[in-house]
């Protein structure tokens, strides 16, 4: 994987934090959200040695425990004479969606930070804790990795994500991290368009992936070993952590898939789905049932595309909108 190299007596520096190298400091960082200011927890791990800076976030939703633990950890174990560069953790990005809201939007305005990257200084207040995010983490990074989960209403099947956008030496850097974590399915996106922060990163020519493990905001020990486990391997494939691999590792081939197609409810009701995360549907198949518990009137929902299913809605109530399930596709083995 090729990335920059940060001089070895650069100190990093993030709001009131310092750490020289050689050093690790933990803390918080306060960030204006206008009429609001959020603490952000940071870990700012300088290595002995130049490399490359890698910046990771979690906790961008609230109910997205697996990310936010295993940062955490992360942040615990490093230590700055393994490192060959900087590593920064946000492990709670999004502190009010996640001590307070623990859904996918923010309750100081009902906005879902993770499409308005690379956010708005002067707009509402997720819209400047995107544009803080972007301007004092995301910022100055040789890759970055962004950790998410099926929250508390979704099953998922973990993946890796990034977007394309046909600049072939970003891509090809952004192919290199989305494959060194050593994750099974790996899924592209067409284009780099939107609000997501990984799409935003990548914008800027910064190689940039989403990372979903683990769903249903549930807190389980083995999905977040399996990302702590990806996460080490993909900083010793960028060069940044220089430890030996477990003896016993094995790590499956990548199967690349494209996003082929989203449904989203069209009315108000109790959602029946008829698949799992995992299963393969056909477009234009039944996937589950809207039903009105007022008159018990039945909306059929039917599948967009013809693929897999790697996440869906598992709550019981929906609104126009809600998504209820992500299809993939197989991508054709020609690059």
């Amino acid at each position: 994987m090729t990335t920059g190299k940060v001089a070895a007596d650069r100190a990093m520096v993030l709001g009131p934090l310092r750490a020289e190298a050689g050093s690790k400091v933990r803390g918080s960082v306060p960030a204006s959200l206008g009429t609001h200011t959020a603490d952000i927890p940071v870990t700012l791990v300088n290595g002995t040695h130049p490399g490359p800076r890698i910046v990771i976030t979690a906790g961008v939703h609230g109910g997205e425990f697996t990310g936010v633990d295993a940062a955490t950890r992360l942040g615990a174990l490093l230590e700055p004479d393994e490192i060959h560069g900087q590593i920064l953790i946000c492990p709670v990005a999004n502190p009010p969606a996640v001590y307070q809201g623990r859904l996918g939007v923010s309750p100081l305005d009902g906005v879902n930070i993770n499409r308005v990257f690379p956010g708005d200084p002067d707009g509402g207040p997720t819209e400047r804790l995107a544009a803080w995010l972007f301007a004092n983490v995301i910022t100055g990074a040789d890759a970055y990795v962004d950790l998410h989960s099926g929250g508390i209403d979704e099953t998922l099947r973990d993946f890796v994500g990034y977007r394309l956008t046909g600049d072939p030496q970003v891509d090809d850097r952004t192919a290199q991290l989305a494959h060194a974590i050593g994750f099974e399915h790996v899924i592209l996106g067409l284009n780099a368009e939107g609000g997501n922060s990984h799409a935003a990163a990548v914008r800027q020519g910064i190689p940039a992936i989403l990372v979903e493990t683990g769903q249903l905001g549930e807190r389980d020990p083995a999905a977040v070993r399996t990302l702590l486990d990806g996460l080490f391997r993909l900083l010793r494939r960028a060069g940044v952590l220089h430890t030996p691999p477990p003896a016993d590792e094995t790590v499956p081939p990548v199967r690349e898939w494209l996003w082929a197609g989203a449904v989203a409810a069209e009315v108000t009701g109790l959602w029946y789905p008829e698949f799992t995360s995992g299963d393969e549907v056909t477009s234009g198949q039944v996937i589950g049932r809207v039903i009105d518990p007022a008159d018990g009137q039945e909306h059929k929902v039917l599948a967009s595309a013809t693929g897999r299913v790697f996440y869906g809605m598992h709550g019981l109530t929906v609104a126009p909108g809600a998504e209820l399930v992500a299809i993939a596709a197989p991508r054709d083995p020609v690059r």
